[in-house]
């Protein structure tokens, strides 16, 4: 709704992991490099950890857009799962063919220790990637370790990449897991950006989005924002996101601190704020609905996402 009026090409905010709109602070430089690691390994296991919305998934699109030809990944998004669903998963990621009505451990492992291995003879490296793996069960992290056991003499055939919320370290410390966490070869915690950061993490996705005027967000406003958010990258675009569509409904180009606190109170469900003006709130709501009316006889071009879509589709 927002974007002619500051002259963006898409919104500039969005959650969506677009790897497009990565910034690369120094740790999220080095979380890149350690699935990198862990992409290219000999085997084993990579743990990336970090706070929600911190932007794991976000590294990991971004890796995911420059797997080598010869690399072949199963991508595990949702690991609520049994130990038979999770093997089950895996051969559906990797086009393995298995009878869907087993219930077999043995049968599925050997299916896919069958796949490594000639995987391996025709010179392909397998990767099994989990998100949110904080929400996988002990005893699936424990067939999860059972895979690291399919091997040759020179390499483990599947290397794992782990990304999960900080219980995820703290489940793999469980005696239970010790084995397991053996065999972890990478470590990263992904943090929260710093003030510096978060000012140019704003600017950068304002750039990528089409716009040109850093005074969008003054520096006053960015510290608010910095403080609210606590440097959370998917905090922050939620809370600036909302803060644009303030100023578009009052007609500036500028998102003062005041606006970013109202903003700031809708997202949190606040009422009201200390700074809020009902008032002005609601003329804002009423252009808002007058400048939609006046825009719905209008056609509304088809954005052209295919090509956004190939390239974050390339490893499949």
């Amino acid at each position: 709704m927002y974007l002619k009026h500051f002259s963006f090409t898409e919104k500039p905010f969005s959650i969506a992991p677009n790897p497009r709109y990565l910034f690369m602070s120094d740790r999220h430089r080095e979380a890149l490099a350690h699935l990198f690691y862990g992409m290219q390994g000999e085997g084993g296991v990579v743990l990336l950890t970090g706070e929600v919305g911190t932007g794991k998934t976000t590294i990991c699109r971004c890796m995911l857009n420059q797997v080598p030809d010869n690399t072949e990944i199963a991508f595990i998004v949702n690991p609520k799962l049994s130990a038979v669903e999770l093997l089950a998963t895996i051969c559906d990621e990797l086009a393995i063919d298995y009878d869907k009505e087993t219930e077999s451990i043995k049968k599925l492992t050997d299916l896919i220790n069958a796949h490594l291995l000639q995987a391996h003879a025709d010179g392909r490296h397998t990767v099994l990637i989990v998100d949110e793996a904080q929400n996988l069960e002990v005893a699936v992290l424990e067939q999860l370790r059972l895979l690291t056991n399919l091997e040759t003499d020179q390499k483990k055939l599947l290397q794992i990449i782990l990304l999960g919320q900080p219980e995820l370290a703290e489940k793999l410390a469980q005696k239970e897991l010790r084995q397991l966490s053996q065999r972890i070869t990478a470590r990263f915690h992904l943090t929260p950006l710093n003030r510096g950061e978060t000012e140019a993490y704003l600017h950068h996705r304002l750039a990528v989005a089409g716009g040109e005027n850093h005074q969008i967000f003054p520096a006053s406003t960015i510290q608010h924002l910095f403080r609210q958010s606590s440097g959370i990258p998917r905090l922050i675009n939620v809370m600036a996101d909302r803060a644009l569509l303030g100023a578009y409904a009052q007609n500036v180009k500028t998102v003062s601190k005041s606006i970013l606190k109202q903003a700031i109170g809708e997202v949190q469900g606040e009422t009201h704020t200390k700074e809020s003006h009902p008032a002005i709130w609601g003329i804002a709501a009423t252009l808002i609905i007058a400048r939609a009316l006046l825009l719905y006889s209008q056609p509304w071009p088809l954005p052209d996402a295919m090509a956004d879509c190939r390239a974050g589709e390339r490893w499949r």
